[in-house]
């Protein structure tokens, strides 16, 4: 039967061919114009400013919208002893850093002074 349709094998395979061709041109084309990589990178090099403002403002909005704060919701009874225990290590804090810019000095001789002593008597047993 199939010999009755009036074809030859040859011509068969002739048009074979040449659809698996037209088919492999056919994908050659899809896959360039699925290369989205590539047409971006083409792009930045003929207009260099409208892709850079692009991809600053798609990073602009990405921060902004990765950005945002989610609510928090504080009990009031329990945000004034932390306030509180906040303040106090404050208070604390400020002391010390105070007390240490006026000791500063003191603690510098001292240390001098003794780190001095030693090395003199290193240099005396020598």
């Amino acid at each position: 039967m199939a010999r009755d349709s009036g074809r030859n094998n040859s011509e068969l395979k002739e048009e074979i061919a040449r659809s698996r061709a037209q088919v492999t041109r056919d994908l050659r084309g899809l896959r360039n114009e699925l290369d989205f990589p590539r047409k971006i990178r083409k792009s930045f090099r003929r207009q260099p400013v409208p892709g850079v403002v692009t991809a600053a403002a798609v990073g602009f909005f990405l921060v902004l919208h990765f950005a945002r704060k989610k609510k928090v919701y504080v009990d009031a009874a329990k945000a004034s002893k932390t306030g509180t225990k906040l303040l106090e290590a404050g208070f604390v804090l400020g002391a010390l850093r105070i007390a240490a810019t006026l000791l500063k000095p003191v603690i510098v001789s001292f240390v001098s002074k003794k780190i001095g002593s030693y090395v003199g008597e290193k240099r005396r047993k020598l």
